[in-house]
């Protein structure tokens, strides 16, 4: 496929579409605003550390993801922290610690169940229930439905849902379980928990979200004579009638666009072109991370635990990561993740990195905990999009003489994930090659 392709946005969806392009052997030139590659999972530096502007945990069932990054280069083996699957709670209270074997699917599920301390035996045979029924359907309830009304369906005990499925839900879809997708969510599970065992692993980066994918991705692409211009916005696109042309410019034309930016970023774009009523239907959720660090001594039992959040005590976290375990000379570091995050007064940082100190200080038992050296809040405002039922979400190809969308948002089984940001870079590749035959 010979064409020459303008990616606009160096997020992991334009990475990946540029990585797909210049391997298609398209002459690529992509374009980012910011100096950093990543997109909304990027560096960021805080006290002379890259850390993260939100922590994240892919997936073994993250195919296209993982394809690319051994594309590129990176050895899988070296780039996580593979963990089983679990959902493990700090020990005050000791509310529930599950964790599944390394064994073939199903019996490592079987077998996380069997073990898992916490649970009775009503909350087993209602999990069993749950998933039994999943695979007799094959993972598909048909007319969609908010994930709330699923768990009454399959009557899930109120353990289950408030140590184990809202969390995952909030998670997963960034929304919460009364709001978010069934269908969605079921297709979640389907793809890390109803297939192969090494889907449902968990794999905690081993360093900064930028350096695991996009910057690999952009040397990729640059040693392939692909152009990338970083700190470039672009303000403008048109189809002047021999091409598409990028901020006016003379004498520079593309063959086509693909637009790889954030939703509101297209939208704005695109106005001009054509309908962008799919992309202004799309509602955003805020995702909050706060850094807490403490003396290098000070460590956690394990890499991450979930945590029970109490909102009337403004104790909003509900996963903390100990980056010290993964992490190189970031010993002491913890970073709590709040989804959904519109419901937290983020405008009181100070307030809110307490709080969640006392949090993890009340759940460890652990006064020391309480008093960071330092801390730092982190809100990604429109970290993802609000994954309801029957949303409708934009296509890829929005005009057909080679505009195209790229993110997260586009139309999938997915929610807003790495993997569905890197599956649509990898589809856009593939419609531009289908639009040529």
């Amino acid at each position: 496929m010979d064409k020459r392709i303008a990616i606009v946005g160096a997020g992991w969806a334009g990475c990946a579409a540029a990585v797909e392009g210049v391997s298609a052997g398209c002459h690529v030139t992509l374009f980012e605003a910011s100096h950093i590659s990543g997109g909304r999972a990027r560096k960021t530096f805080v006290e002379g550390m890259a850390v993260d502007n939100g922590q994240h945990i892919l997936l073994g069932a993250y195919r296209q993801t993982l394809r690319l990054m051994r594309q590129v280069g990176i050895d899988i083996r070296q780039a996580f922290l593979n963990l089983p699957l679990q959902m493990r709670y700090p020990p005050f209270p000791a509310v529930m610690d599950f964790v599944t074997p390394r064994w073939p699917a199903p019996f490592h599920l079987v077998a996380g169940l069997l073990k898992a301390k916490g649970l009775n035996r009503e909350d087993r045979l209602a999990l069993a229930r749950f998933f039994a029924c999943c695979r007799a359907i094959r993972w598909d309830i048909g007319e969609d439905r908010p994930v709330i009304r699923l768990l009454e369906q399959f009557r899930q005990t109120p353990k289950l849902y408030a140590l184990l499925w809202r969390p995952l839900c909030l998670a997963a879809l960034n929304t919460s379980p009364e709001q978010a997708s069934a269908s969605v969510f079921l297709a979640v599970l389907r793809d890390s928990l109803g297939r192969k065992r090494t889907d449902s692993d968990m794999l905690v980066p081993v360093t900064d979200l930028s350096a695991l994918f996009p910057e690999k991705a952009l040397a990729y692409c640059i040693a392939r004579k692909g152009v990338v211009r970083l700190g470039e916005t672009v303000r403008h696109i048109a189809f002047d009638g021999k091409g598409w042309v990028i901020d006016r410019a003379e004498g520079t034309r593309f063959d086509a666009v693909i637009l790889a930016t954030s939703a509101a970023v297209a939208r704005s774009l695109i106005s001009d072109i054509g309908d962008a009523s799919p992309l202004a239907a799309l509602e955003f959720e805020p995702i909050t991370t706060c850094y807490l660090k403490y003396p290098s001594s000070v460590r956690l039992e394990r890499p991450f635990y979930a945590l029970l959040d109490y909102p009337e005590k403004k104790q909003w976290g509900q996963f903390v990561f100990d980056r010290g375990h993964f992490i190189r000379n970031q010993e002491g570091l913890l970073a709590v993740i709040i989804s959904v995050s519109s419901v937290v007064d983020s405008g009181d940082k100070t307030g809110l990195a307490a709080g969640l100190a006392r949090q993890l200080a009340e759940s460890f038992g652990n006064p020391e905990l309480e008093k960071p050296l330092w801390s730092r809040v982190m809100t990604e405002k429109r970290a993802t999009f609000r994954c309801t039922p029957g949303l409708v979400r934009p296509g890829c190809l929005f005009d057909k003489r080679g505009l195209l969308l790229a993110g997260d948002y586009v139309a999938g089984e997915y929610p807003a994930t790495l993997e569905s940001a890197v599956s649509s870079g990898v589809s856009a590749i593939k419609v531009l090659s289908e639009l040529q035959r």
